[in-house]
């Protein structure tokens, strides 16, 4: 198979086929469906991220690739099942941002309306076919397979925009105090989850107040545990020490030391 011009995607498109073949392609991809390829889509989506946030250009290079093959992949699978093509998916998708974009492909002087107001209308028009006489909610098509921490981001800006919002920070930090005391106080380890639950969903709505990703926030923090934790482990390799011998004092000992030489 001549690979041409590596910019045009139909050699990709020509190999996924081939792949996908039911008598001479690869056993493992001949047998995925759209349910068993979903979590690769979201873990190439999330290195991609990855990438970004390291600044590795290079690597950031191949995960779009990685996250490319995705939307090949499961457009393939939607032409066997005669659903759609990965051509259908351009074209949706083209005219999706010509749409929204009427300032830039609109005739000249057409206005710019807000990004999340063209979205509401088009949520609006695609729920009229859903459910007669149903009215649509503020809600409706924040994905259920978002981040837990992005998809309560969402759904609190969707509310916001309808006036149901604290109208500053004094209020999230009562209602983040409220919760921590409901947590404290349940009895059951369902009422723990449930309560938990609610007190980071109140810390989410925080840092939107703050101006702050909690998505972002939490993978900041959680590398810097990381770091820390690993120089903790360095600090006893060299001198010798067991690490998982140490107590509990000893090892905030260790803690605070990783945390003054990385501060």
């Amino acid at each position: 198979m001549s690979r041409g011009n590596r910019a045009d995607i139909t050699p990709l498109v020509e190999i996924m086929a081939q792949l996908r073949d039911p008598d001479t392609g690869c056993p493992w991809d001949i047998k995925q469906d759209f349910a068993s390829i979903a979590p690769y889509t979201i873990e190439e989506a999330y290195e991609v991220a990855d990438a970004i946030q390291r600044h590795d250009m290079p690597d950031l290079r191949d995960e779009l690739g990685d996250l490319l093959l995705q939307v090949v992949y499961h457009s393939r699978m939607a032409e066997e099942a005669g659903q759609f093509t990965l051509s259908d998916v351009v074209s949706s998708i083209c005219d999706k941002m010509i749409r929204r974009h009427p300032h830039v492909f609109g005739p000249d002087g057409a206005s710019s309306p807000g990004w999340e107001e063209l979205k509401a209308a088009e949520r609006a028009n695609n729920g009229n076919h859903q459910v007669k006489d149903a009215p649509q909610s503020a809600l409706a098509g924040v994905a259920l397979a978002l981040p837990a921490l992005l998809r309560a981001e969402k759904l609190q800006k969707r509310a916001a925009r309808t006036g149901f919002d604290w109208p500053d920070t004094d209020g999230v930090y009562a209602k983040i105090d409220e919760e921590l005391a409901e947590v404290k106080a349940a009895m059951t380890i369902a009422d723990q989850a449930e309560e938990i639950g609610d007190l980071l969903f109140a810390v989410v709505n925080l840092a939107r107040h703050l101006k702050i990703d909690a998505e972002q926030a939490l993978r900041a923090a959680n590398n810097k545990f990381q770091h820390r934790f690993h120089a903790m482990e360095i600090k006893c390799d060299m001198e010798n020490i067991d690490f998982t011998s140490l107590s509990l004092n000893e090892m905030e000992l260790l803690w605070q030391y990783a945390k003054s030489q990385q501060s």
